[in-house]
């Protein structure tokens, strides 16, 4: 219906129907097809129709003079949502895992920004997993595969994981050879990573450890500092402890043990329209992603074959 409406004012303001056809780049025999259908649905002849001149009837212009604002009005509000939409302005609000989004994630944020001065960021951080839909948020970032059939999501890179420990520690308590040698020894465990894949070298089994925690916490930064401090084994995301190894305060153990590393998603709603402003921070985080070697498979440079 309305969009008989917006026909008619057109065939109105052009004057004729072959005019108003031109400029909505139809077919002249669609265009009379269509004031006809919303004449009988309207029950009142609109239209003064000859070979040489076209001229509302007294309802058609009564009927004109009605919709008219109100078609024009919704033009330009479908314009302004429409230079909206694909501007790379407003704000956008992500969902995403507390130690990624404010470490590893950290100079993708402040890039973004800078190079685009019309975009405001907001963050709700957690290590648990939020509901995206509910939220309203734009964006969240998530780690392993994704199977919600509500959410698109576009793979941005990997993360790995590696188990280290203080050599502190591994001095006053010996250094694990296998996985059944970790019930032996003091852990420090922080969500999500409470369960431990690992994975044979020798057979390919992957074997789930539920260690027993010295110290146990949702707080990546923390656990990391613990494990340096010699407090037990510590299993990690690899973006969180490669400048540790490096230092050499902490060292990595079991590396033929380690699972395959874990795909990183930008995620959003799949029925939600994508504006310029977010696609545009999703390509800006692939691209940082992509060319950060801290995200990888999560063995350290020296450490590669």
């Amino acid at each position: 219906m309305l969009d008989a409406l917006a026909l008619f004012v057109t065939i109105v303001e052009s004057g004729s129907l072959s005019a108003a056809a031109e400029r909505l780049d139809l077919p002249a025999a669609t265009v009379t097809r269509r004031l006809q259908a919303l004449e009988r649905e309207l029950g009142c002849r609109l239209l003064h129709r000859s070979a040489r001149r076209l001229q509302p009837t007294a309802e058609g212009l009564q009927y004109y003079e009605q919709c008219r604002p109100l078609i024009h009005a919704l033009g330009q509000a479908t314009r302004s949502l429409d230079d909206n939409l694909r501007q790379i302005a407003g704000h956008i609000r992500v969902l995403a895992p507390v130690n990624l989004a404010s470490g590893p994630l950290t100079p993708a944020w402040v890039g973004f920004l800078q190079q685009h001065p019309q975009v405001s960021l907001e963050f709700q951080l957690s290590n648990t997993l939020q509901d995206l839909v509910g939220s309203g948020a734009d964006l969240a970032i998530r780690v392993g595969e994704q199977a919600d059939s509500l959410l698109t999501h576009k793979r941005l890179g990997q993360i790995g994981v590696r188990l280290v420990a203080a050599p502190a520690y591994l001095a006053r308590r010996g250094t694990p050879a296998s996985a059944s040698d970790l019930a032996a020894h003091d852990t420090v465990i922080s969500m999500p990573l409470q369960e431990w894949p690992l994975r044979d070298p020798a057979t390919g089994v992957e074997l789930i450890v539920r260690p027993t925690a010295r110290l146990r916490t949702n707080e990546m930064r923390l656990a990391v500092a613990a494990a340096e401090a010699g407090q037990g084994i510590l299993l990690c995301p690899a973006t969180l402890i490669l400048d540790s190894i490096a230092r050499g305060t902490l060292t990595s153990l079991l590396d033929d043990w380690m699972p395959a590393p874990r795909p990183l998603f930008a995620v959003w709603p799949q029925q939600r329209y994508l504006p310029a402003r977010v696609r545009a921070l999703v390509d800006h985080l692939q691209t940082f992603v992509e060319t950060a070697p801290i995200f990888g498979d999560g063995a350290h440079p020296a450490n590669r074959a």
